[in-house]
């Protein structure tokens, strides 16, 4: 009787973290679980030049840093022509340059060539990720926009889980049939978003009808929003906590004497954690103070990688990986929703791309400052720097949180989403 009980409790649990959103929504949800299915370059890309092309591990390096350095520069640009040209047109650019960049990854031979690519992907793959933010936060309601943040970013460790094992098995055949499947999947993408994806972005004309009041939200007006900025801030110390899981941790276990399936092991418990918990945890935080759950996940992750110190067993490793796994399904969803409702409406883009951007800044420079503190100091202090890093990103939400503008009406914004809707559908 009781298992027939939890049962029902399962599926009404389900059916209420999914009912309610718009059907614009889930084809942006699918496009998002398309494309990280068919994840390839960022998992492997260093394997394929060193073992592949027998090139350095410096060079497969400074490839990386490029692929990094290509997201940064394209966040604020994809941003500005989310806000611009509109969030569709700007999807379908980026994931047609990303399929045709990744298609040629695959071909190119010379050092200089490969280099060059490497760039022109990171730049082409993260230019759309400002857009789909805005987008989702076009046509989802204020009420529900954690909640579709939170399925979505679960879509994305979902997908990546499953591409980071198929590509395993795909990379002993053949890495240029996974660049080649990999840019099939983003094309898929493109055609998704093409078909069945209508453009969200609010329509332009301001109190007299001249469009002068959206073409006031500029760069320079994001610069200047100190509170969104202090965000932005904030939000790249967190990463730079977070990109330790994938920087600082396989370097720290090496040293030790840990065997990469050791490492394999321990992380495999964030994306599984991540696809176990992402749904049910947002049920029951997406109504919660956001400042507080902010404060609470950064402090939650220093200390989970702070606690890494003390680790001598892979167990104890996946231990470290279970607290601050939590801390980043909390934080995800939670800092997205608190970037759309510091933006204003027709600077949806810029704002999300700003946000983009402290992401790939930390992806760009963990992996230098950790290599240096492990090499300088041990490992030790990597992971007291983390703890320490954790806390001040947790006094710094504390203080910005104070005074949090409310939240627009749930009344305002059914009726100006249909009416977006309804004009992107003549595309």
């Amino acid at each position: 009787m009781s298992s027939v009980v939890s049962v029902r409790s399962f599926r009404r649990a389900a059916r209420e973290t999914v009912s309610g959103l718009p059907r614009e929504f889930w084809w942006l949800w699918t496009s998002t679980l398309v494309n990280r299915l068919g994840a390839f370059v960022a998992t492997f890309m260093a394997l394929y030049l060193t073992l592949d092309r027998g090139y350095s591990a410096s060079y497969a390096g400074l490839v990386a840093a490029l692929h990094g350095l290509g997201g940064v520069v394209s966040s604020l640009a994809g941003g500005v022509m989310a806000d611009r040209l509109g969030r569709r047109p700007t999807m379908l650019v980026a994931q047609t340059g990303t399929a045709l960049s990744v298609a040629a990854l695959g071909f190119v031979h010379h050092p200089l060539a490969i280099a060059g690519v490497a760039f022109l992907v990171g730049v082409a793959s993260n230019a759309s990720r400002p857009a789909v933010q805005a987008m989702m936060a076009d046509i989802v309601p204020p009420e529900d926009r954690v909640r579709a943040f939170s399925l979505n970013y679960w879509a994305i460790n979902l997908g990546f889980a499953i591409s980071s094992m198929g590509a395993g098995f795909i990379a002993e055949f053949s890495y240029l049939a996974g660049f080649l499947i990999e840019a099939g999947m983003t094309l898929a993408c493109a055609i998704v978003v093409f078909l069945k994806v209508p453009e969200s972005r609010p329509e332009r004309g301001g109190k007299d009808g001249t469009g002068a009041e959206e073409d006031a939200v500029g760069l320079g007006t994001v610069l200047r929003d100190r509170r969104f900025m202090g965000v932005v801030g904030l939000s790249f110390l967190v990463a730079f906590v977070f990109q330790q899981g994938a920087v600082g941790l396989p370097v720290a276990m090496g040293a030790a004497g840990f065997t990469p399936a050791d490492y394999g092991m321990a992380i495999a418990v964030n994306g599984v954690l991540i696809v176990a918990l992402q749904i049910p945890v947002t049920r029951f935080i997406q109504h919660r103070d956001p400042g507080r759950l902010l404060v609470i996940s950064s402090v939650l992750a220093g200390y989970g990688f702070g606690l890494t110190a003390f680790a001598g067993s892979v167990g104890v490793f996946a231990l470290t990986v279970c607290v601050w796994t939590l801390a980043e399904i909390v934080n995800a969803p939670t800092q997205t929703g608190l970037v759309v409702r510091l933006s204003p409406v027709h600077g949806r883009g810029r704002y999300q791309g700003m946000y983009s951007m402290s992401w790939a800044v930390a992806a760009l420079t963990a992996p230098l400052t950790s290599g240096v503190v492990i090499d300088r100091y041990g490992a030790e202090w990597l992971w007291g720097l983390c703890a320490v890093v954790g806390t001040v990103a947790g006094v710094g939400y504390a203080v910005l949180m104070r005074g949090l503008p409310p939240e627009e009406a749930p009344a305002e914004r059914p009726a100006t989403a249909k009416a977006d809707v309804q004009v992107g559908t003549a595309a």
